[in-house]
């Protein structure tokens, strides 16, 4: 009856959300909190949920200063430079745009961090994405699916929970899954290429400055338009299909400059002025101490010298008080990043709501048990291809603590029984990673979505078909190379 209701109450709160009856804050609190009345243990939905929001405090906290800090580094320029470069190499291209997506994902997660790898990504590409009217979950699907491949790092989480739920050591496990990882990388590249082109087809070839665009689209009559100021992200001049504006975002004074005169006063334009080469919070006279601060961050992160909410919090109060002296400034700066704040802090405590319920009730494990009981003995000796098909789903609908700890172990003693390697059971389980990545259990996925301004419900539906697709190419590619 347990494993029923759980597999009924999962699908109820995606079915809800991407349907999009319901918001996710409201699912991830309202479809558990029935569920629970309904298997008759309501009366411990109080220890459920404060033991879900104990669980998941720290990861809470951890969110709240890392988008303080990335958000202040933002502020004062230090990654400026960085969308410079993805922007020269873009040249509004959507299909270098795309693939731009997945690059810059990629390479800020080796941080091992999701939530930073999705600051940093939108930060960087969302002016560009609207000035572009490229679709965003594009953006956010490209950029959750490459973190989930990259996901897999020994320091990143899963590798370490699966040498330790296994007690094998994290490089035994990862080092002979590279192959097959980065041709999970690849396929994540070949996905952006084929998006792009895609987007490309759509929008027209468009290019930075007073150019032409040549458009591919929908209305041949207006074969050719022409483009003022895209690349700039905020020179002025005309976007694609949109007024003249008189100043546009690049010529304001700070980051909450009002739009002068004329300026088209959506949401694209004042998140343009994220990139405003004049904007107040520069601090271009600190730049090596901000990039001397992120990294000795990002280093003892990867080195765990401390629990990570620890660091944020250190760095955060850093950060201010070194860019921001004045109290004023400091308030100003908390303020101008609350609304992320709230949300995505709102969704972990929310989220923590479903995860106690599922864990307390005993729904999980019955529902993995099932799974794993209806393994048939004739698959006993292919263990690490079973293992690797059941991450997919299982990661999704189950946090890494849960799967690593509660599943895999029975795996690995399933296969240990027709002679399979615990150390390829391990491995298997990092197969489910990129689909992982937007599981509505992850919280850093809502930092994605909340900064995007994409619904999760959107986000959901368009990016779980690839990322499942590219879990199954490292399942075929660990395979195909006897590594599983």
């Amino acid at each position: 009856m347990l494993t029923i209701l759980g597999f009924v109450m999962i699908a109820t709160f995606l079915v809800l959300i991407m349907m999009k009856k319901m918001s996710p804050m409201a699912a991830l609190v309202l479809i558990p909190a029935l569920f629970c009345v309904l298997v008759g243990q309501g009366a411990h939905l109080g220890d459920y949920v404060l033991k879900g929001i104990g669980d998941l405090a720290p990861t809470a906290a951890m969110l709240m200063f890392a988008i303080i800090y990335f958000g202040v580094m933002i502020d004062v320029g230090l990654f400026d430079p960085v969308v410079r470069g993805i922007l020269k190499f873009c040249k509004a291209d959507p299909v270098r745009v795309v693939v731009g997506t997945a690059l810059l994902a990629a390479i800020v997660s080796l941080d091992g961090d999701g939530s930073t790898t999705f600051m940093i990504t939108v930060s960087a590409l969302y002016p560009l994405y609207k000035r572009l009217k490229m679709s965003l979950v594009v953006m956010t699907g490209v950029a959750a699916t490459a973190n989930g491949v990259m996901n897999t790092l020994p320091w990143g989480g899963p590798t370490a929970r699966a040498a330790t739920a296994l007690k094998l050591d994290a490089g035994d496990i990862f080092v002979p899954m590279i192959p097959a990882l980065a041709v999970g990388l690849v396929a994540v590249f070949a996905l952006a290429y084929v998006l792009g082109r895609r987007e490309r087809k759509r929008l027209g070839v468009l290019t930075l400055g007073d150019t032409r665009v040549v458009t591919e689209a929908a209305d041949e009559r207006e074969s050719e338009q022409v483009l003022v100021g895209v690349g700039a992200v905020g020179t002025g001049g005309r976007t694609a299909g949109g007024p003249r504006t008189s100043g546009g975002a690049g010529t304001g004074t700070g980051s909450g400059a009002a739009p002068s005169a004329g300026d088209p006063q959506d949401e694209g334009d004042a998140d343009l002025q994220v990139l405003d080469p004049h904007r107040a919070t520069l601090r271009p006279k600190l730049y090596w101490f901000n990039a001397a601060l992120t990294v000795a961050l990002l280093t003892l992160l990867i080195l765990q010298a401390l629990p990570i909410p620890v660091l944020f919090l250190l760095g955060a109060a850093l950060a201010l008080t070194v860019n921001f002296p004045h109290m004023k400034d400091q308030k100003a700066r908390v303020a101008a990043h609350a609304e992320n704040v709230l949300n995505v802090s709102g969704m972990v405590f929310a989220a923590a709501v479903f995860t106690g319920v599922l864990t307390g009730t005993g729904m999980v494990e019955h529902m993995a048990r099932w799974l794993v009981s209806g393994i048939p003995d004739a698959l006993g000796p292919h263990m690490g291809l079973v293992t690797g098909v059941l991450s997919i789903p299982l990661t999704y609908f189950m946090s890494n603590d849960g799967f690593y700890f509660g599943i895999v172990p029975i795996l690995a003693e399933a296969g240990a029984a027709h002679g399979v390697a615990p150390i390829e059971i391990a491995r298997a389980s990092l197969v489910g990673q990129a689909l992982h990545m937007s599981s509505p259990l992850v919280p850093a996925v809502y930092v994605l979505v909340g900064m995007a301004k994409v619904e999760f419900g959107d986000h959901t539906k368009f990016t779980v078909k690839w990322a499942a697709l590219t879990s199954l190419v490292v399942l075929g590619a660990g395979l195909l190379f006897g590594i599983l």
